[in-house]
C-alpha cells in the first residue's frame, strides 16, 4: 500500500507571498532543484497573470492576526511519471479548491536515507470565494458585507465552525483525498492504494514511523544508517515522508 500524507496548517498575514516564493522556488529558494511544476488558477482580474500579487495583496490588507492562506500538503505515489504526477495534482486541486483563488508546487527532493524521491504537493488556498463581483485589491480582503455584498470584501470561508465541525470537516478532506489518489491509480493501471485512517483504525499495530529529519540523517553514522534502513523495510513502513 503506498504512503498517505496530508496536513493542513493555515498561513498568517505576512506570510503568504514569502510562501509562495518558497514553494515555487523563487530568490533564495532557487538553490534547490526539486521543482517539477506549478500552477495557479480563479485569480481576480488585477491579478490573474501574477499570483505572487495576490498573495501579497492579501499579505497587506487582510485583518490583523487574520489568515491569509490555507495550505494542504499532500505525498504523492512515489512510482508515477513526472506527467502524471501532474495529472494528479491538477486532479487534487480541482477536488481541495473548488473556484478559490489557488497556486501550488510539485517537490520532488532525494530521500538522505535511501536515495528514494518524495514527490509532495504544497497548495495554498485563499478562503476569499469569488463572487462574481470586480474589487481592488484592497476591497477584496476587506469585511464581507451580508447586505450589501458590492460595499464590502469577498465572503472568507473559514471560522464559526464548533471543534466537533471542525474534525469532521478534517476527516472528510482527509478522506477527499484519498479517494482522489486511489481512483487516478486505478484510472492508470496501479495496485497500489493509500488510506488516509490512522494505524489503529486500520486496525495495524505498529507504531508510526518517526520523521527524522535532514539534519539527523545527515549526522547518522553509515551503519547507523544502514541498520535503519534494514529495520524500515522489514516492517514495510517506509514513508514518503520519512527522510526527507
Amino acid at each position: 500500500m503506498a504512503t498517505f500524507h496530508h496536513s493542513v496548517k493555515s498561513g498568517k498575514k505576512g506570510s503568504a507571498r514569502r510562501h509562495a516564493c518558497y514553494i515555487e522556488r523563487l530568490g533564495a529558494h532557487g538553490v534547490h532543484s526539486d521543482l517539477i511544476h506549478s500552477g495557479y488558477g480563479n485569480m481576480p482580474a488585477w491579478a490573474e497573470m501574477d499570483p505572487n500579487m495576490f498573495w501579497g495583496m492579501a499579505d497587506r490588507y487582510e485583518r490583523s492576526n487574520g489568515s491569509a492562506y490555507r495550505e494542504h500538503e499532500i505525498a504523492l505515489p512515489n512510482g508515477l511519471t513526472p506527467q502524471q504526477l501532474i495529472a494528479l495534482a491538477e486532479r487534487l486541486v480541482r477536488a481541495l479548491a473548488g473556484s478559490k483563488p489557488y497556486h501550488y508546487a510539485i517537490h520532488s527532493p532525494e530521500g538522505k536515507l535511501e536515495g528514494i524521491h518524495n514527490p509532495h504537493i504544497h497548495l495554498m488556498i485563499s478562503d476569499r470565494v469569488p463572487d462574481g463581483l470586480d474589487r481592488s485589491p484592497q476591497q477584496t480582503f476587506s469585511r464581507f458585507n451580508a447586505k450589501q455584498p458590492e460595499a464590502g470584501g469577498r465572503r472568507k470561508d473559514s471560522g464559526g465552525r464548533s471543534p466537533a465541525e471542525l474534525s469532521q470537516q478534517v476527516t472528510a478532506t482527509r478522506m477527499l483525498v484519498a479517494q482522489t489518489q486511489n481512483q487516478f491509480l486505478a484510472d492508470h493501471g496501479y495496485h497500489e492504494r493509500v488510506d488516509h485512517r490512522s494505524l489503529r483504525d486500520q486496525g495495524l499495530k505498529r507504531q508510526p514511523e518517526r520523521h527524522l529529519g535532514q539534519r539527523f540523517v545527515k549526522d547518522m553514522a553509515h551503519a547507523e544508517r544502514e541498520q535503519y534502513v534494514l529495520c524500515r523495510r522489514s516492517l514495510g513502513a517506509a514513508s514518503a515522508f520519512g527522510n526527507r
